[in-house]
């Protein structure tokens, strides 16, 4: 779980796309908690406490972002679909799709057995 969290290969399940919103926003709150004790920012809205907070929150939203396009991968879509509206609620609950897709093999380990497609076929003569 977490191997090459910044990474966009690859897929991702629930769990790991659910633990990594967590963690987000435990580094938006130890960031904010952070930079409001040592005074770095203030109530008020001067550029530079803006400035900060945008600094300091850029490595979170590259890790989320890179999270949710695994999360897409999984689904079998293009990380681009994370811009949809409302889409991360259906990658936090819906499920993948099962067996190897076009970006790469199942987190799970689940795929379809066909069997042996040359012995499982149906002898149609005998069929009374």
């Amino acid at each position: 779980m977490f191997s090459n969290p910044f990474s966009f290969d690859g897929r991702i399940r629930r769990l790991e796309y659910g633990l990594s919103l967590l963690m987000y926003y435990l580094y938006v709150f130890m960031i904010v908690i952070t930079l409001t004790s040592l005074g770095l920012i203030q109530g008020d809205k001067s550029p530079s406490n803006s400035f900060t907070m945008i600094v300091a929150l850029i490595p979170g939203i590259c890790f989320l972002v890179a999270q949710a396009a695994k999360r897409c991968h999984y689904r079998n879509n293009s990380g681009w679909w994370q811009l949809i509206p409302f889409y991360g609620f259906w990658m936090l609950f819906a499920d993948g799709n099962i067996g190897d897709n076009d970006y790469g093999e199942n987190p799970k380990g689940l795929s379809y057995d066909y069997g042996d497609t040359e012995n499982d076929h149906y002898d149609h003569q005998n069929m009374d």
